[in-house]
């Protein structure tokens, strides 16, 4: 078994395999039939905000139907793109398919945060909590991502740093011996 995978090469690749297949049902839904597609549960909370106070014409709320199926897909496709990236060992121990991690993250924690506030302006629950349980896991995957090189920095330089000869005998660890009550 391959020990060389990242924290934040595995916690992409899953989230990948959630995004991939979601999005590109919803956004093919909503490029196949814009307005059916745009009122379905992933995307209502959009629709509403944009019929109740935008107030926008059909021809306007089919564009911007388009428009968000287009950020979807593009989401989507730097997903897959660091999918490939991190097929290959090179590149995954290097840290190379993080920029593509990196634009997936951004662009979709954007359309989840807009969503988001959307639904919490038309008073969708369920599309409240879809889109705010879609944003916790792009965040939690950003934070991993940016903290995750520091971390291994700093355990490279400690563990490059400590040399076990140099500690004195008496400060050298022991087991923990057990008192004996009988």
């Amino acid at each position: 078994m391959s020990t060389n995978w990242r924290i934040s090469s595995f916690n992409g690749a899953l989230l990948a395999a959630y995004f991939i297949p979601t999005w590109t049902i919803v956004a093919l839904r909503i490029m196949i039939s814009p307005i059916h597609g745009l009122y379905e549960q992933p995307s209502v909370s959009v629709a509403l905000f944009i019929g109740d106070h935008l107030q926008l014409a059909a021809a306007t709320t089919v564009r911007f139907a388009w428009l968000l199926a287009l950020g979807r897909l593009t989401v989507v496709a730097f997903f897959a793109i660091f999918l490939i990236f991190v097929t290959r060992p090179s590149i995954r121990k290097a840290g190379g398919c993080d920029e593509a991690l990196g634009l997936a993250l951004a662009i979709g924690s954007v359309i989840c945060l807009g969503s988001m506030a959307m639904a919490s302006q038309v008073g969708e629950t369920a599309a409240l909590r879809l889109h705010a349980t879609e944003l916790l896991m792009l965040l939690g995957t950003a934070i991993v991502l940016l903290v995750e090189p520091r971390v291994q920095a700093e355990v490279g330089r400690s563990a490059a740093g400590t040399d076990r000869s140099a500690v004195p005998a008496d400060l050298s660890f022991q087991q923990p011996q057990l008192l004996d009550n009988r």
